[in-house]
């Protein structure tokens, strides 16, 4: 009996197995028209939503951009657009994902005040987060994820979709901070104490939601302590930021333990991190035996150790500057300190002796003749003009470099950059604005042809008529 039950059950499992994968299967679609109408661009629609609900993307696709183009004045001309992203999306792989995410911005660019532009900006989220990999490898669609994540909050913050979002964005940034803190370890180990140190700095700082913070704190102290006795105050700050914002980890009471040592003050523990902790504590999510078992086998993150409350920074990770940097040198880094002087003073010998370029001194004209001119006849130097700086001869830059400006190289580097960036987002405003004029144009061009069409349907049904009543 029991293996005649068994034998039932396999089938079954086997039945769907099959059934699911010839498309058999019905995903019920999350954007359908309720209103009930048989006009011709409804029924379009709603054949191609039958079709992306049992799997068949291609034809669902070719349904809804026939209904875009014949149909410019629908009133699903946006749903339709939509529900193309969709079956980009349900299609899965990364060239499906990749079309997908450039249908959902279109989306966005074209229809931003409509309701489904939330969820358009949630699925392209989605898309990165759905191919993050783990802490260890290619971190491009976790840093992805994080920034079309932060956008959905900060463009659509009373959407229903930013909660979610959210704590995302705690899913996100646990694994990037796990990845700083992997790096932070190996030079930790390796004796490289100012890089660990300056890793674990910018981790805590920048994402204190991370699960292993307290632990990042404590070996932070430590490769201060063998970077000698100048980081004490470093270590000190760790050590207090361990019992102030971690007060229920486990290092807590031998920071504390380390404070009195080093005759530093105690903090108290800060009461809302208590609570935090708490909470975190009572809500862990545990990992599954099937997901420890085959996880080191799969590409996919481990994000159960994640923060479930608090507020995820908006800010992502940026570089910092070792403490082991001299202070003095940390305003220099990455500016350029070459000025430019006029050679000599008004007496020098360049500005005294003669012109290089000007005819020598008791030539005739004669001898400033060109070839084969006439003799008595002058000829000018031909002038050359130099390119200005930032531009290549017979090509206009669209960006120029700014010019100098009056202070320390510090300043002048930095208004040159803000320079060089209002100029590009000039550039980018005026190229959106000729995508908008570009696709002002497309549409008066498909209405043009749908007018064409109509109008040359309409003559060959009146050719049809006549020659019916000739024939009669």
């Amino acid at each position: 009996m029991l293996k005649n039950v068994i034998r039932s059950i396999a089938v079954l499992a086997v039945a769907a197995v099959l059934l699911s994968s010839c498309g058999i299967r019905r995903k019920k679609y999350d954007n359908p028209i309720a209103k009930d109408t048989q006009q011709p661009d409804k029924v379009l629609f709603d054949k191609a939503v039958n079709d992306i609900e049992h799997s068949r993307f291609e034809i669902a696709r070719l349904l809804l951009q026939n209904l875009i183009n014949t149909y410019d004045t629908s009133e699903y001309l946006a749903k339709a657009k939509l529900a193309i992203a969709d079956a980009w999306f349900r299609e899965g792989g990364a060239h499906g994902l990749a079309q997908a995410e450039a249908e959902y911005k279109d989306f966005i660019l074209f229809y931003p005040a409509m309701e489904e532009a939330a969820e358009a900006q949630e699925k392209v989220c989605d898309i990165h987060y759905k191919q993050m990999e783990k802490a260890d490898r290619d971190p491009m669609h976790g840093l992805r994820a994080e920034s079309e994540c932060k956008e959905l909050i900060l463009q659509f913050p009373n959407s229903k979709f930013a909660p979610a979002a959210q704590q995302k964005l705690r899913d996100i940034q646990e694994v990037l901070a796990e990845a700083e803190f992997r790096v932070g370890t190996l030079y930790l180990k390796k004796g490289s104490y100012p890089a660990a140190s300056n890793r674990y700095q910018a981790l805590t700082d920048q994402f204190p939601l991370y699960s292993r913070a307290d632990e990042a704190l404590w070996q932070m102290a430590e490769a201060y302590h063998r970077m000698g006795d100048k980081f004490e105050n470093q270590q000190a700050g760790a050590y207090t930021k361990i019992v102030k914002d971690y007060p229920l980890s486990s290092h807590a009471e031998d920071a504390k333990a380390q404070l009195v040592a080093m005759k530093r003050t105690v903090p108290e523990a800060d009461p809302v991190q208590i609570s935090r902790m708490k909470y975190e504590q009572e809500n862990h999510t545990k990992r599954r035996l099937v997901s420890k078992s085959l996880g080191v086998f799969g590409g996919r993150p481990d994000m159960t150790q994640a923060a479930k409350a608090g507020s995820p920074p908006m800010q992502g990770l940026r570089p910092t500057i070792p403490v082991s940097v001299p202070a003095s040198a940390q305003p220099t880094l990455g500016t350029n300190d070459v000025t430019i002087s006029q050679p000599g003073g008004a007496n020098s010998a360049v500005d005294a002796g003669p012109e290089v370029r000007s005819p020598a001194a008791g030539a005739t004209p004669a001898d400033t003749a060109a070839p084969g001119a006439p003799a008595g006849a002058i000829t000018t130097p031909a002038t050359t003009t130099t390119p200005a700086p930032g531009t290549v001869p017979g090509i206009e830059s669209p960006i120029t470099t700014p010019q100098n400006h009056t202070g320390t190289p510090k300043q002048q580097l930095k208004a040159q950059q803000e320079s060089i960036r209002k100029q590009q987002r000039d550039m980018k405003k005026s190229q959106d604005q000729q995508k908008k004029v570009q696709a002002k144009k497309d549409q008066e061009l498909k209405a043009a042809a749908a007018v064409a069409k109509k109008d040359n349907k309409k003559k060959q049904d009146e050719q049809k008529q006549q020659d019916d009543q000739k024939k009669q």
